[in-house]
């Protein structure tokens, strides 16, 4: 699944009229890297949503053939339901099961075909060092498990592997998972690794501009 349903308000004016993910960098929308990456890995069935200005993304994208990719949408309406809202709702086309989950506003060469694999875990992230924007970082990482501290600090990159079940919480239409994220790290269901190639959150207009400038 690839979240691209926020309303891009840090990608003001870029965002007016156009959703964040169709935001071009090196000849492409961004959210073009994701699907290209994905099918070269073999993961072939993706679930998009969408918010504001999804039906452009649909538009855009198709149902995914001219990169061999079966794409389903799950359209949120003008107001987006929050990371958790969002993979809850659409859990009737990701159906059982482990699924990757993807930032659509991040750009890197990470292979996903890595993250095809079994995990100890209910959930796997993968970290990244820690960006000039957000040198605080999320979470620690000791030994491919994923602290809440204890250790050094990383960023969550925005890529990773979670169990259907952990989005099987009380209907709630509108949450971030974070909170149940730094639960299920409190508990010791999370690992994950450090990535240290190319890895970009592209949220803001100027990083979009260094971003297009190196591609």
């Amino acid at each position: 699944m690839i979240l691209a349903a926020g309303k891009g308000e840090r990608m003001l004016p870029l965002t007016r009229s156009m959703p964040k993910p169709l935001l071009q960098a090196g000849g492409k929308a961004l959210i073009e890297y994701h699907i290209e990456s994905l099918s070269r890995a073999g993961i072939t069935e993706i679930v998009i949503n969408t918010a504001k200005f999804g039906n452009k993304i649909e538009a855009y994208l198709g149902r995914g053939d001219q990169w061999r990719v079966d794409i389903q949408y799950s359209h949120e309406g003008d107001e987006p339901q929050g990371t958790g809202g969002g993979v809850q709702k659409a859990l009737p086309l990701i159906g059982k099961g482990p699924f990757v989950l993807i930032n659509g506003d991040v750009w890197t060469d990470y292979n996903f075909k890595a993250l095809i694999r079994d995990y100890n875990s209910l959930i796997h992230l993968v970290m990244v060092k820690n960006p000039p924007q957000h040198l605080q970082g999320d979470f620690c990482l000791r030994h491919n498990r994923v602290r809440l501290t204890g250790g050094d600090r990383y960023t969550y990159s925005g890529i990773g592997v979670f169990s259907s079940e952990f989005f099987a919480l009380p209907d709630n239409s509108m949450f971030s998972f974070v909170p149940e994220l730094r639960s299920a790290i409190s508990r010791d269901q999370v690992s994950g690794e450090l990535y240290s190639g190319q890895w970009d959150d592209i949220g803001t207009p100027e990083r979009l501009d260094k971003l297009n400038a190196r591609l």
